[in-house]
């Protein structure tokens, strides 16, 4: 019951950090992986579901949001919504890439010269990019024989 109840926990924890809340579902799966208590594929689809679906969760939101931009009530004003539109329609997808993150750091840099939030945002993005990195080697040594072969050598 126990193992139950943590793959439920993993799979809300994937959704919650697919979503807009800061949550690490690859800290929680990392260590179940760890425990050897868990079968580790269906460890991998939980996590993977719980992500697929708070993302689309999140794309259903950022569809409909705009429904309430008249309520007084609504954080972004109508110029805010229309330079983001204005980006978007200049630099398609590739403006999505580092929405937060760009913004972030610009705040931090320009505005109120916080050069320890504007460390911590690169060493984020840095980190993050060596984790996707670690995790596409891991993929590709499953998946392609010839690089496990020269693992096991």
């Amino acid at each position: 019951m126990i193992i139950l109840i943590s793959y439920f926990q993993l799979l809300i924890i994937s959704f919650l950090a697919a979503t807009i809340l800061p949550l690490s579902s690859e800290l929680v799966l990392s260590t179940m992986l760890l425990t050897d208590s868990f079968d580790k594929y269906l460890l991998l689809v939980v996590a993977s579901f719980g992500n697929i679906f708070g993302s689309s969760v999140n794309w259903y939101l950022g569809k409909k949001i705009l429904i309430f931009k008249d309520k007084k009530w609504f954080p972004v004003n109508e110029k805010q919504i229309a330079k983001s539109e204005m980006y978007f329609k200049k630099y398609g997808i590739w403006s999505l890439l580092l929405a937060w993150e760009g913004a972030l750091l610009i705040e931090a840099l320009a505005r109120s010269n916080d050069q320890q939030l504007a460390g911590a945002i690169i060493f984020l993005l840095t980190a993050s990019i060596v984790f996707l990195n670690f995790i596409t080697d891991i993929l590709l040594s499953l998946l392609d024989p010839r690089i496990r072969k020269s693992i096991m050598e």
